[in-house]
């Protein structure tokens, strides 16, 4: 039986006698692409090439590819556990032609892979082609399925819908008609009593697809209509989970060797025995599903936030870590120590995971331990709805609260209706979608970009000289209109530019288009799909016209001074805290940068002083640009050039020195350290476990963060009569005020404690209820300690009854404070609050027990007093 290991190095042995050229991997977290957040097929990081924005290096290309798919049409989440075959990240194994062959060598080599080379049964296989689609004059593809026919009967080439067997990248862009291939692993006496036919497309564990080949074609316009491609292109994508199960004689792809080892090491440390519980398999499932999920996107530089990408993982994390939390009884951090064993199955593959383990060990336990909290808080959150459901009488907490427990604090749906269920209750299921249903509608609002077709006037490939000229002439190659938060702006490529394209942390320039009798404003320059993208406001009078296409430059300098700052500070912070520390993000404006590193504690003030004056050093040195474009990465590596992980570098690439510091670097960069002038690090912080975040400022703007500090102390010493000893005088001046502070809290506690007595004098009792009345001016802190005082010293029995009317300065507030037998009977604080702070002009609630409001109009603070012990029928 083959090993996950030797059918990956199959594939690509095959493919490779097939003169393929074999490439690495891309980052399974995509940048430098606005409209993918991961990679989410084998084909994206041939997009360029498809798209025809890039030359073709290699006609034939194949590869195993880390892919993940949470999001969008490709949301497989929830299925993942519960069912045998579906993942969030995986591996696909793909070939590629671009305008070299096309179906007959797509169809004949997927044949001979996988009949010929990996043996599997021909009679237990099945394709899908087009059926065709008439309403786009779409016939039937018939190509496919006469080549189909060579090799299976044609009971086992089944017509596919537009749905199953028509790919498109997008709304726009290449598509076209594509072939999957099935596989039927049932049993042979139920293949005797039902076609395998029959099961294709419907969802049967044991009928799957394991292979697609798309076969693009055509170009989809914005209206819809299609056209043909110049350079038809062969993609294919194979499940390599799949395909694993297929081969090793499984029925899940959680028996192969790909997740066992993970699964058996889980069952240990959970004390547990995978198969014999249907809810602990399933849990066990989604953690050794999604720890390689966290783990990849660790190393490819996503870590776990609450924006975009970041949101995504640390919403995998945190289901994986709920699983474990109901089902395996995990109340402490333990899925980070399950990554010796996914280096073990996958560390040959992908030595990223061996060369970040320290990282993604830490990202992932404090991650763990930060949502363990979580749950305990939403637990006791929930608990107190459910007591203040119970008190009104009612068994359905709102869908509103079960919203805001998930969407603020993170806590899961279905933990909360476990929870409401073990307690006889449940959930607005209708209210809590309507609240899901608003997010995404302002989601999908701030996100929806409008796009118009390019019109294209002339064929040609845009060039950046930017490198080497801040303005050049330039003739317009495309453009189209595009629409966001209704605003309407233009996208235009230039033949030639100067302008740089938002990339690898630099924004993109600013400046102008001139023409003889109009200047337009390029507000933005950002990469898509490897273009460089102008946005103007509108476009000019005569499109066809030549342009000089000039940069801001004083933006572009002040960004090149942060941007080669970044690469100093690097350098510096290796040689202080040691060569662990490695480039894990940055942002570079012209008003200043953000660099991100990986170490494992607080910087201290001493060492960002001594990377402060090594960047120093290195700026007076005024080490010139040492520029190597186009260098092989290989030569690049041995001259000391370090590759960042989670980054797709080319064959070929960019080399940046100034001195000793060497970096790989597509950005723009002043010509010598001297004209960065200096650097000022403003901020130092932790943006996730083991990765810390330095802020500065460079040239300029350290220059007016010096003058701001120098300003800063100038009125501090005047504020204090310009004493010698600022720091001492100020120390000294803390100090009195908190022995001021004190004298006062004494005072208020005895004048409270006094208060206390004389309100408990004037108490009355009606209906065997205690009455403490207050009103009169307080501080409202002072009267919530007062009400918890008058509270705790009665007795459990006793009915006590507190409402107090305040006037606190301009403010006013109402406050009620109930004591435990007569929340039993059924009164509530908050709502008899609620209802009174209409005659304040407030606003309020709270507890059953206890709550406040507060107002502007202290003139109904009497009768708003009146009202609740009218409602509680104490008057």
């Amino acid at each position: 039986m083959l090993t996950a290991k030797e059918i990956r190095e199959s594939f690509k042995e095959f493919f490779a006698s097939k003169q393929h050229q074999i490439v690495p991997s891309a980052p399974m977290v995509v940048k430098g692409d606005p409209t993918l957040m991961f990679t989410n097929a084998g084909m994206n990081q041939f997009k360029d090439i498809i798209l025809g924005n890039v030359p073709i290096k290699y006609s034939r290309v194949a590869d195993s590819q880390k892919c993940l798919r949470v999001s969008g049409k490709h949301n497989d989440l929830e299925e993942v556990g519960h069912d045998t075959y579906h993942h969030t990240m995986f591996e696909m194994l793909g070939n590629w032609s671009f305008g070299d062959y096309f179906k007959k060598e797509a169809i004949g080599w997927a044949w001979e892979y996988l009949v010929d080379v990996l043996k599997l049964d021909p009679k237990r296989l099945y394709a899908t082609v087009f059926e065709g689609s008439p309403a786009e004059g779409l016939s039937r593809d018939d190509e496919a399925a006469g080549y189909w026919e060579q090799f299976l009967p044609k009971d086992h080439i089944i017509n596919g819908n537009k749905h199953d067997n028509f790919w498109e990248m997008g709304d726009t862009g290449p598509c076209g008609p594509c072939s999957e291939i099935h596989i039927d692993l049932r049993s042979d006496e139920e293949r005797a009593v039902s076609s395998g036919a029959e099961m294709v497309n419907k969802d049967h564990p044991q009928v799957i697809e394991i292979w697609n080949l798309v076969f693009m074609q055509f170009n989809r316009k914005a209206d819809g209509s299609l056209e043909p491609l110049p350079a038809k292109v062969i993609d294919t994508g194979m499940g390599f989970e799949r395909l694993c199960m297929s081969l090793q004689g499984k029925t899940s792809n959680y028996d192969t060797d790909v997740f066992q080892p993970i699964i058996q090491v889980i069952a240990e440390k959970t004390g547990t025995k995978y198969g014999d519980n249907r809810q602990q398999d399933v849990a066990m499932r989604v953690i050794a599903d999604h720890i390689r999920t966290i783990a990849f996107s660790i190393t490819d530089g996503q870590l776990p936030s609450n924006a975009k990408a970041g949101y995504v993982i640390r919403r995998i994390l945190r289901r994986a870590v709920r699983y474990g939390y109901t089902f395996l009884g995990r109340r402490e951090a333990f899925m980070y120590s399950l990554l010796p064993v996914l280096i073990e199955t996958m560390g040959d593959a992908y030595p990223e995971l061996v060369a970040q383990k320290t990282l993604i060990e830490k990202v992932i336990k404090e991650e763990e331990e930060s949502f363990l909290r979580t749950l305990e808080t939403g637990i006791r959150l929930l608990d107190k709805k459910i007591e203040e459901t119970k008190a009104v009488g009612k068994t359905v907490i709102s869908g509103v609260d079960a919203f805001t427990l998930y969407d603020t604090y993170g806590f899961p749906l279905d933990l909360t209706e476990l929870i409401l269920r073990e307690n006889g209750m449940e959930v607005n299921i209708e209210e809590f979608n309507a609240e899901m249903q608003k997010q995404k509608e302002r989601a999908r609002n701030a996100a929806a970009i409008e796009t118009g077709d390019w019109v294209v006037l002339k064929e040609g490939e845009a060039k950046f000289v930017g490198y080497d000229l801040f303005e050049c002439e330039a003739e317009i190659l495309r453009y189209r209109k595009i629409k966001q938060k209704n605003k309407e702006l233009f996208q235009i490529v230039l033949d030639q530019t100067p302008f740089y394209a938002e990339m690898g942390g630099q924004v993109g320039d600013t400046g102008w288009l001139i023409a003889d009798d109009e200047k337009l404003d390029v507000v933005d320059t950002k990469r898509e799909n490897n273009l460089p993208v102008h946005f103007v406001t509108r476009l000019p009078k005569d499109v066809t016209a030549t342009f000089t296409a000039k940069i801001n430059e004083k933006k572009r300098i002040q960004c090149e001074c942060n941007h080669s700052a970044t690469h100093l500070l690097h350098e510096a912070l290796r040689e202080v805290l040691g060569t662990h520390v490695e480039q894990k993000g940055s942002y570079v404006s012209p008003e200043a940068l953000r660099f991100d590193f990986s170490h494992f504690q607080k910087v201290t003030d001493e060492e960002i002083r001594r990377v402060e004056k090594l960047v120093s050093e290195k700026i007076r040195a005024n080490y010139p640009l040492e520029e190597h474009r186009n260098m092989p990465i290989a030569q690049a590596q041995a001259l000391g050039a370090m590759a960042l992980f989670g980054e797709k570098y080319g064959e070929e690439v960019r080399v940046v020195k100034y001195g000793s510091s060497i970096e790989l670097c597509g950005g723009t960069h002043i010509p010598a350290t001297g004209m960065i002038g200096s650097l000022r690090v403003i901020a130092e912080s932790s943006i996730a476990a083991g990765v810390r975040r330095i802020e500065a400022v460079t040239a300029e703007g350290a220059e007016n963060y010096t003058f701001m500090l120098q300003d800063s102390m100038r009125e501090l010493r005047a504020l204090f009569n310009n004493v010698p000893n600022l720091a001492q005088t100020i120390r000294k001046s803390i100090e009195e005020n908190a022995e001021l502070k004190k004298q006062v809290s004494d005072y208020v506690k005895e004048k409270v404690a006094m208060l206390k007595k004389e309100l408990i004098a004037k108490a009355v009792e009606r209906h065997g209820v205690k009455v403490v009345v207050f009103r009169g001016e307080a501080n409202v802190d002072a009267i919530k300690d007062l009400a918890f005082q008058i509270k705790g010293e009665s007795n459990s029995e006793e009915k006590v009854f507190f409402v107090a009317g305040i006037k606190d300065g301009a403010k006013c507030a109402l406050m009620v404070m109930l004591s435990e037998p007569l929340v039993a009977e059924g009164l509530n604080a908050g709502k008899l609050v609620k209802d009174a702070a209409k005659l304040i002009q407030g606003g309020g609630g709270g507890q059953a027990h206890f709550a406040t409001a507060g107002g502007k109009n202290s003139d109904g603070l009497a009768q708003a007093v009146e009202q609740i012990l009218e409602a509680a029928d104490l008057k």
